[in-house]
């Protein structure tokens, strides 16, 4: 008789400092790689993860979506405490869901919620230098949220794509983006149904540039007009940079 499967939504927070990024790497530590392995003494099988969202080396999340199909018999609501004795601490289940055997979290996924987070005091902070972008230089926050707010709607987002894209459709939807202060951070959101590789990034570049008033606002909208990768700034680091969140229905 076949055993009974059952597909499991997880909710993933994690540090990405320590690792090659979201998805499985065969000569390097990602934290697929990590999940697929320490979750199999759990469920008492081998695993696949199947992730909403490819983070990059060093990005970190809040709520980073995975689903997996186990024939394990742990009940779902003990998942989080028992993932929490074979995780890295770094790496932290915040919740365990039964889904339908059709759910996807990757192709289920209807939008998703970035922050990059900015430290412009110009004094580096060690304790942040892993979770912060650390500038010199103060920034216009107000020329920043008026220039981010051209991004918002449905445009082609060539200019703010880096090589090695697999995309072939460069549009994307940005539901609403924001930059604000939020104590010795500056917070810059983008809430949107879909991103282009390194698109998140490379928008920052151009928005601190225009903060550094080396760009002007009106510049935003060209560059999107031009279509033009070397007409952006440069791509920010990825320390800064947080998946807060995946919508589903």
């Amino acid at each position: 008789m076949a055993q009974k499967t059952r597909n499991i939504k997880l909710t993933i927070s994690y540090d990405g400092t320590a690792y090659h990024g979201f998805q499985w790497q065969a000569n390097a530590v990602s934290v697929q790689n990590v999940l697929e392995d320490r979750l199999a003494l759990i469920f008492g099988h081998s695993i696949r993860v199947v992730g909403s969202a490819r983070t990059d080396t060093g990005v970190h999340s809040y709520g980073q979506v995975v689903n997996l199909v186990t024939s394990g018999s742990i009940p779902t609501e003990r998942i989080p405490l028992a993932a929490k004795k074979v995780l890295p601490k770094d790496i932290v289940v915040c919740k365990a869901e039964d889904v339908p055997d059709k759910f996807h979290a990757r192709f289920d996924a209807k939008s998703k919620i970035y922050l990059y987070r900015i430290n412009d005091s110009g004094n580096p902070d060690p304790w942040l230098r892993n979770y912060v972008w650390q500038m010199n230089h103060s920034l216009d926050v107000d020329a920043m949220d008026e220039a981010v707010q051209m991004v918002v709607g449905t445009h082609d987002f060539s200019a703010f794509r880096s090589a090695g894209s697999s995309a072939r459709d460069p549009v994307r939807t940005i539901l609403s983006a924001a930059c604000r202060r939020n104590g010795r951070a500056i917070e810059c959101e983008f809430h949107g149904t879909g991103f282009l590789y390194h698109m998140v990034r490379n928008l920052v570049g151009t928005l601190v540039e225009i903060g550094m008033a080396h760009r002007q606002v009106s510049e935003m909208q060209n560059i999107l007009m031009r279509k033009r990768r070397e007409d952006a700034g440069h791509i920010a680091p990825p320390q800064g940079l947080y998946l807060v969140k995946v919508l589903y229905d």
